[in-house]
């Protein structure tokens, strides 16, 4: 079956076990509707900052050219700052 030994190798590169042709045949599709739902409900409170300079940020050409994965770059300039990064991956096999 094609679409089993499909599915078995690409389970087998995410390093998993594969799963029987019996389960895989109880196993259907879901629907085309995707929700997600992120938490992040930091606080910054009662904080101060004396006589800070803060600097720019940039980031150089070239700086991803060998990056694999999905890069996540999270920069900040200034101060007292809360920084909040997450991020939801959907995979869709058609």
């Amino acid at each position: 079956m094609l679409i089993a030994s499909t599915i078995v190798a690409l389970m087998l590169a995410f390093d998993s076990e594969p799963v029987t042709d019996e389960k895989l045949a109880t196993l259907h599709a879901g629907t085309d509707t995707v929700s997600n739902e992120m938490r992040v409900n930091g606080t910054v409170t009662q904080n101060s900052a004396s006589d800070v300079v803060s600097g720019a940020n940039t980031i150089s050409s070239g700086a991803f050219s060998n990056a694999s994965g999905l890069p996540v770059a999270i920069q900040n300039s200034g101060s007292n700052v809360l920084i909040q990064n997450a991020t939801i991956i959907n995979i869709q096999m058609q």
